[in-house]
């Protein structure tokens, strides 16, 4: 089941060569990785919405889309996520594998050069964005980060990360800010994305059933950047010990209370208790059958959703549940409650047998898909880790008992965010 990869260390960048026969079709991801800063989050937020629009071979939108379309139906996207204090822009692109069609065009080559040309060669005038795509995309962004106060669950998860990495680059807005838009210009966006492209670390995967081509060959120079000391700079996530637990509470206009909860893990990604953090995860909050949904809202009936997920390259992990106002104390309690559970060992060897189960399902199912297996790789080399899909499921069937307890107490509360009713009741 292992991966078969191959790293290429290119000029300004690395190729991954992802040889795997299990997709009829051929992958392409780049990811250009910086460390989260507050300066140029709102810039590297609006991107994807101007790199979309057009190339300088194909500068309408209309033209790009035909021409991934005359590319056997070709698909293209860019987004934008954090990795622990690391910015990753990704751009994704989907292509037929020539072996299934009826032409003797090099569909590989020609794809592979779109792909450089979406990345290198944007639409440009006068060596700048399209100031009416800008401004266009400037509206498009401001309207996304609108709807964000209107999602109650991403506005509290926003606003607990706000609270509980207060000076630390995690905390920054992966959408960007509305104050920062107003001066985003197409001049400086163009000189901002060129910085992108000469500072960035850069990671090009190739994945695909590569039996008879040299993909090394064939990418040749298309991606290459002038070597810089940017692209090799260690990037050190702070990992911050708790002094003392916050708690906040903040009233809107709402029916439904959002109770979240942050808790320090002191644990990431490439770290050997790893895979018992996995574990706990299930066992307390990651599956439908674990203590959180059982015991806060079936058992209690307290909550309309409760469950957690932890930041593996950050060492954090939170509980989400939404309860009805009033329930604060109780719900608070319960769910504190399922904390000490884990620390003491009150749970039971089917329900580590389970949690197991549940997440060897899930990462084979991640592998499924073919940019899913991109980021197993990918988190592997943020991580600096380089722990194989095998030697995974195997520590995953490892862990236990002993080292779950160990993992729970290493947990410290750090904020307690409630979003509630104004005046702590629902607003019928």
């Amino acid at each position: 089941m292992d991966l078969n990869v191959r790293t290429v260390e290119k000029q300004g960048y690395t190729l991954h060569i992802v040889d795997h026969k299990k997709f009829k079709t051929i992958h392409f991801t780049a990811k250009f990785r910086s460390v989260l800063s507050r300066d140029t989050i709102t810039k590297r937020a609006l991107l994807p919405f101007v790199l979309q629009q057009g190339t300088a071979q194909y500068p309408t939108a209309n033209e790009f889309r035909r021409a991934l379309d005359n590319l056997y139906g070709a698909t293209f996207s860019i987004d934008g996520t954090k990795k622990g204090e690391q910015h990753i822009l990704t751009a994704r692109m989907t292509l037929a594998n020539q072996t299934y069609l009826s032409t003797d065009e090099n569909i590989l080559k020609r794809g592979l050069s779109f792909f450089s040309d979406t990345l290198f060669k944007p639409k440009q005038v006068d060596n700048q964005f399209d100031p009416k795509i800008v401004t266009k995309e400037k509206q498009t962004l401001k309207q996304k980060i609108a709807s964000i106060a209107d999602d109650k669950l991403h506005y509290a998860n926003i606003r607990l990360v706000d609270e509980m990495c207060k000076d630390e680059p995690y905390q920054i807005h992966i959408h960007g800010y509305p104050e920062d838009i107003e001066s985003i210009t197409a001049e400086n966006l163009a000189k901002y994305y060129q910085e992108i492209l000469s500072d960035d670390t850069l990671d090009l995967y190739v994945m695909g059933d590569f039996e008879s081509v040299d993909v090394e060959q064939l990418v040749g120079n298309l991606f290459d950047r002038q070597e810089n000391n940017h692209q090799k700079e260690q990037i050190i996530t702070e990992d911050r010990d708790v002094q003392e637990a916050k708690q906040i509470i903040e009233e809107q206009s709402i029916q439904q209370g959002k109770l979240h909860l942050g808790y320090r893990t002191h644990i990431r990604y490439q770290d050997p208790d790893y895979p018992a953090l996995q574990v706990f995860n299930g066992i307390f909050g990651g599956f439908p059958s674990s203590k959180l949904f059982v015991n806060v809202r079936e058992k209690n009936s307290l909550a309309y959703y409760a469950s957690s997920q932890f930041e593996s390259h950050k060492g954090l992990l939170f509980i989400y549940s939404g309860i009805a106002p009033a329930d604060f104390e109780k719900a608070k309690t319960i769910i504190l409650d399922q904390v000490k559970a884990m620390q003491v060992g009150d749970f039971s060897d089917e329900q580590i047998d389970e949690a197991k189960r549940q997440i060897i399902n899930q990462y084979k199912e991640t592998l499924d898909d073919p940019f899913g297996m991109i980021e197993v790789i990918y988190n592997q080399r943020v991580g600096q880790s380089n722990r194989s899909v095998a030697e995974f499921i195997e520590a995953i069937d490892q862990v236990t008992k002993e080292s779950i307890v160990q993992v729970a107490n290493k947990l410290e509360l750090d904020t307690i965010y409630f979003l509630t009713a104004t005046g702590g009741q629902s607003n019928e």
